[in-house]
């Protein structure tokens, strides 16, 4: 640990952390472009700014880290480029397992998965038994994600259960979240983007409804421990109040008058 990353993580208070921390990785191709790289080398250093926050946010003892890998919106980029991406990950998954299980993290997959190559779906299916029965962080890997297609299979999916039960009632939010991808997990307190682009890009839609949403100008694979250190702490300035107001405070709002009074 560097002196900076000390000194930032005595100023946090570890009983106030984020219960779930979601992160979208992006620059990688603007990072590789800098450097004039192609941009699979820029895939390749990121993931070891992935390394970094999964074993950081296990040490801190996070509940739930979910991390942006791959979504459905990206089938669009040329064919080498999504080819690479499927390979790194089955690399990855292989070449972390020692970490993950020495750090006693339990992995989760959310998406389409069943979409993906079957060599993937494989090795994706393998990390989750080998990893089944760990207590620690889990982490989930947004894997042929779409914030938009996870409300549409959870909408089918309370379809599919209600076939031929008669007339329905209304669906309400609990019912809703009980078959989104993050079934059992807790909301994300905290959203981290990097590459400075103020946008969600479709991901986790409505379990972000309440997160602090955390942006840095930097590039994925430039994120290091210090940054993560100072995100949490940006968090911990923040006052959540989901929508309400503290006792005593006066409302922003201006009172209703009748006309001519």
């Amino acid at each position: 640990m560097t002196a900076q990353e000390a000194r930032l993580l005595e100023k946090l208070e570890l009983s106030r952390l984020p219960r779930h921390v979601a992160v979208i990785m992006d620059g990688n191709g603007r990072w590789a472009q800098k450097r004039h790289l192609p941009r699979i080398a820029g895939h390749r250093a990121g993931t070891r700014s992935a390394r970094t926050t999964i074993e950081t946010c296990a040490r801190l003892k996070i509940e739930a880290l979910t991390l942006y890998a791959f979504s459905v919106e990206n089938w669009r980029r040329p064919k080498a480029e999504i080819d690479f991406l499927m390979q790194l990950l089955r690399e990855y998954l292989r070449k972390e397992m020692p970490l993950l299980q020495k750090n006693n993290i339990r992995m989760r997959f959310l998406g389409r998965i069943e979409e993906l190559p079957a060599g993937v779906q494989n090795d994706v299916r393998d990390a989750m038994e080998r990893t089944a029965e760990n207590k620690g962080m889990v982490l989930c890997v947004a894997l042929n994600y779409g914030g938009r297609a996870e409300i549409v299979d959870a909408m089918n999916a309370i379809l599919a259960e209600r076939n031929g039960q008669g007339a329905p009632d209304k669906v309400t939010e609990a019912q809703l979240s009980r078959h989104l991808y993050t079934d059992g997990l807790p909301d994300p307190d905290l959203l981290i983007r990097t590459s400075g682009e103020m946008r969600v890009s479709n991901f986790l839609l409505w379990q972000i409804a309440y997160a602090e949403i955390f942006v840095t100008e930097t590039l994925w694979p430039d994120f290091n421990r210090a940054q993560l250190l100072e995100a949490l702490l940006e968090f911990q300035k923040r006052e959540r109040r989901y929508g309400g107001i503290r006792e005593g405070e006066p409302s922003d709002e201006n009172p209703v008058r009748a006309a001519g009074h």
